[in-house]
């Protein structure tokens, strides 16, 4: 017996990787984040898959659930929100599952950030303008953020911040990052990317306030930076006639 972690990516049922899929559809028992997994992705479960939405549930009765499926010898598709790797409360489920001595995989998912990026039409690092994003969020009652991960210690980077869980605080990013990159900075909101309700905001640092629709209440992503909709940023040396690289062959370049 064996538990899966999977991600599920950012909504939209097909954007689930083939391999999370096919785990989805062979195992008798799935664990699923009812609040924020749509419905459509169970499509992908076996007709007698037994069901179990975690929303109302706490890591000891999710434990629980484990056991049960152990004792039985029923593997576990274990279905999460976006990838695993960030926010995605996999860490402490990994832990008791260890303590516990059942076995685990893990199969990534499409992040929230690359589906918000998507359905900008935007790829998020320019040649000469900006070549790091920042994923981070803002702290809450569920998990303080440690000291020294401020926005104002990102923004000082002049990155593009991909800010997350942080709609609510609106406010908050507006007042901390204008004075790094300016009220004529691009940014914009993405909520519920990939999902049939998608919605899209563009603005600035010093508009976006009031270009916010306040009917967005969850999932969305903050993006802040200068490149976001650039068009005035020079082409990548990548494919450029005279730059020789290893699988271009160009020895007389």
């Amino acid at each position: 017996m064996t538990v899966h972690f999977i991600g599920a990516g950012p909504g939209a049922a097909d954007l689930i990787t083939v391999r999370g899929r096919d785990l989805l559809a062979r195992c008798p028992v799935c664990l699923y984040a009812g609040s924020i997994v749509p419905k459509d992705m169970l499509d992908w479960c076996g007709a007698k898959t037994r069901l179990v939405d975690t929303a109302p549930m706490s890591l000891d009765e999710i434990e629980a659930e484990y056991v049960r499926a152990h004792d039985a010898g029923e593997d576990v598709a274990r279905l999460h929100s976006g990838d695993l790797s960030i926010w995605s409360a996999v860490a402490e489920q990994m832990r008791r599952l260890d303590r516990l001595g059942i076995p685990y995989t893990l199969t990534p998912g499409v992040p929230a950030f690359a589906a918000a990026a998507a359905a900008l039409g935007q790829e998020i690092t320019l040649p000469a303008i900006n070549q790091s994003l920042v994923l981070t969020r803002i702290g809450g009652r569920a998990s303080p953020m440690p000291e020294g991960e401020t926005l104002a210690a990102f923004g000082a980077t002049g990155a593009t911040l991909a800010i997350h869980l942080a709609i609510h605080s609106l406010a908050r990013v507006v007042a901390e990052l204008t004075p790094l990159y300016g009220v004529d900075c691009p940014a914009a909101i993405v909520a519920h990317a990939s999902w049939p309700e998608q919605k899209i905001i563009r603005a600035t640092l010093g508009t976006i306030e009031q270009a916010f629709d306040p009917a967005i209440e969850r999932t969305a992503i903050i993006f802040v930076g200068k490149g976001l909709g650039a068009q005035d940023f020079r082409e990548s040396a990548l494919y450029d006639p005279d730059y020789q690289r290893r699988f271009r062959g160009r020895d007389g370049l």
